[in-house]
């Protein structure tokens, strides 16, 4: 078993995500950047709302002036929009970045500058700029032995792809399959693209079923609301279902007769953790020793079980109310708020 790094070397560690330690000295507002590169999902719409929550509340608040830049989805977008905030030269760049790579030129210059460069959720390769975001090869691991263990190590098993051509999805699947290959009797039997939205996933997972008359369990990417619909649709009785947190997800789980889920996570908070990580930097002085930071993952299922392979993960019970709630977006990704800050389920949804 691969030995799994949590979060943070170095002084900043304690604070980035436990608890704030409180400025030395008293300060004006930092001037903090978020550069987005789209806003065409949920996710994206949480993370902002997230970010402009917290630095109102807790230990965040009056202490930074957010500037929230949103591009227009392409690469060269962001980098006109990233050569413009450059040239104001503010105390912190936080980056959800439309590339890996080809924004570290310009990511480059703001360092060279002596700006603080943090990316998170797509995070960015440039040395410099510090890569904020959840072990994305923990939670498939996670999600893939808990189907193995509920179907009882044997049976058929279907795969969303997600995006084809998306490193993420490439890493996680074959993650899964990893995972699934020290079950010598489980069986991949097909596979499909879920495209991270529910029409193509349950597209997707209904062709396949059409092609396979036992599929015993279902990973997939994003939804899982799709897969299950598949699943009635064809008439075939619920399986053990894989799915990313989304509080739509939550529900069907909850309320689908017979669904057995478990649901991973990439919280949209990512963007508060960032900018609290920012603040501790600049108050301090102190960076971490590795540019890798990694968010705790937080896992939901109906049918708790635990992990074998990682015996510290927490996975929480679905509750109404308390992790999932029936009556707010089915967009809203969960867990909505750190534990530094309460970001309210209908603040997260943009519903107060």
């Amino acid at each position: 078993m691969r030995m799994r790094t949590m979060l943070l070397g170095g002084a900043v560690a304690a604070a980035t995500m436990g608890a704030f330690q409180a400025p030395a000295v008293a300060a004006d507002p930092y001037v903090i950047y978020l550069s987005n590169n789209f806003m065409g999902n949920d996710w994206r719409q949480q993370m902002i709302r997230s970010a402009e929550i917290a630095v109102k509340k807790g230990p965040l608040a009056g202490r930074v002036d957010l500037r929230i830049e949103q591009a227009e989805g392409t690469v060269q977008a962001q980098i006109n929009s990233l050569n413009n905030i450059i040239r104001e030269k503010p105390d912190a760049i936080l980056i959800d970045a439309a590339s890996q790579t080809a924004l570290n030129p310009t990511v480059k210059r703001a360092c060279d500058e002596g700006i603080l460069v943090i990316s998170f959720d797509q995070t960015l390769t440039e040395p410099c700029a510090y890569a904020l975001s959840v072990d994305w090869d923990y939670t498939p691991r996670v999600l893939a032995e808990w189907v193995a263990e509920k179907i009882g190590g044997k049976g058929n098993v279907i795969i969303d792809r997600g995006l084809a051509g998306y490193e993420a999805s490439i890493a996680t699947t074959k993650a899964t399959e990893e995972v699934l290959a020290k079950y010598p009797d489980i069986k991949i039997v097909g596979y499909f693209n879920g495209d991270f939205a529910p029409g193509p996933e349950q597209s997707g997972a209904a062709a396949v079923l059409a092609a396979n008359p036992q599929v015993d369990a279902i990973v997939n990417m994003a939804y899982g609301t799709g897969a299950m619909q598949a699943l009635k649709d064809a008439g075939r009785p619920m399986v053990p279902v894989t799915a990313f947190s989304f509080n739509g997800s939550a529900v069907a789980c909850m309320e689908t007769e017979g669904a057995s889920c478990i649901l991973g996570s990439n919280p949209p908070y990512l963007s508060a953790e960032a900018i609290k990580m920012a603040v501790e930097v600049l108050d301090t002085g102190k960076r971490p020793e590795n540019r890798a930071i990694l968010v705790p993952n937080s896992f939901f299922s109906t049918d708790p079980l635990p992990s074998k392979l990682f015996p510290e993960t927490v996975i929480q019970k679905l509750e109404a109310g308390k992790n999932a709630f029936p009556d707010l977006s089915p967009g809203l990704f969960l867990p909505v708020s750190p534990d530094w800050v309460e970001i309210t389920p209908q603040e997260a949804a943009g519903q107060s």
